[in-house]
């Protein structure tokens, strides 16, 4: 499919076996030349955003963000949309969130390498879960607000994470991103972590709000191991 759209636009993913047709929002960047390859950032929305119109996960954390930068802004940004309220992965929300972003790497010119996962919240769990089950996927992996599993800590410790957590949050308790990245660097891993003091659950306009995050993304490209 060639897309000449550019900004945030709304797409659909086709369920092959039924049909159902489930909307979703990409942002493309004003200067996307399909001629070179982009990197990639996959954003999982937070509870507050589940549902099924494509389109609200966009107005929280990353897209906003990515508003206040559209016009310089270098990655293609996709944004699935829960519609039972988790991303863990191997379950229905995951699958088609992974299903979407095969389409979108078929229907614009993305660098493989170059794949970024975030997330706010239960958009942060998922960042860590989806990370666990595709470990070789992703660049750089950025939860926020989140929690996952220190024992599976080891399956990721190489993926370049930076995890960010409000000291204060009420909703999602900071222990649980201390608890991350104490087992990451237990296993071996470097991750980078950001706690900030005297904040509550979002967190997430601080985070996106950095210009550096996304320096620092793209500094990250996937060191595939033979």
């Amino acid at each position: 499919m060639i897309i000449n759209a550019t900004g945030f636009i709304t797409q659909v993913l086709t369920n092959p076996a039924t049909g159902g047709e489930t909307p979703y929002s990409v942002f493309v960047p004003h200067h996307y030349d399909a001629r070179q390859p982009y990197p990639l950032i996959v954003f999982l929305h937070g509870t507050g955003e589940t549902g099924s119109d494509g389109v609200t996960p966009t107005m929280v954390g990353l897209g906003p963000a990515v508003r206040q930068r559209e016009h310089t802004f270098p990655f293609i940004c996709v944004f699935p949309q829960s519609q039972r309220g988790s991303w863990e992965a191997g379950y229905s929300d995951a699958n088609r969130a992974i299903a979407i972003i095969d389409q979108v790497q078929a229907n614009f010119n993305i660098d493989s390498a170059c794949l970024h996962l975030t997330g706010i919240g239960m958009g942060g769990y998922g960042t860590w879960s989806l990370a666990f089950r595709y470990p070789e996927r992703w660049a750089s992996i950025v939860p926020i607000a989140g929690g996952g599993r220190p024992s599976l800590a080891g399956t990721i410790k190489d993926i370049p994470c930076w995890c960010f957590h409000g000291e204060n949050d009420e909703v999602i308790s900071v222990e649980e991103s201390r608890a991350m990245i104490r087992a990451l660097r237990e296993a071996g891993g470097h991750p980078r972590y950001t706690e900030y003091p005297g904040v509550g659950h979002n967190c997430w306009d601080l985070a996106y709000g950095q210009d550096e995050l996304y320096e620092w993304m793209l500094a990250q490209t996937l060191r595939r191991h033979h």
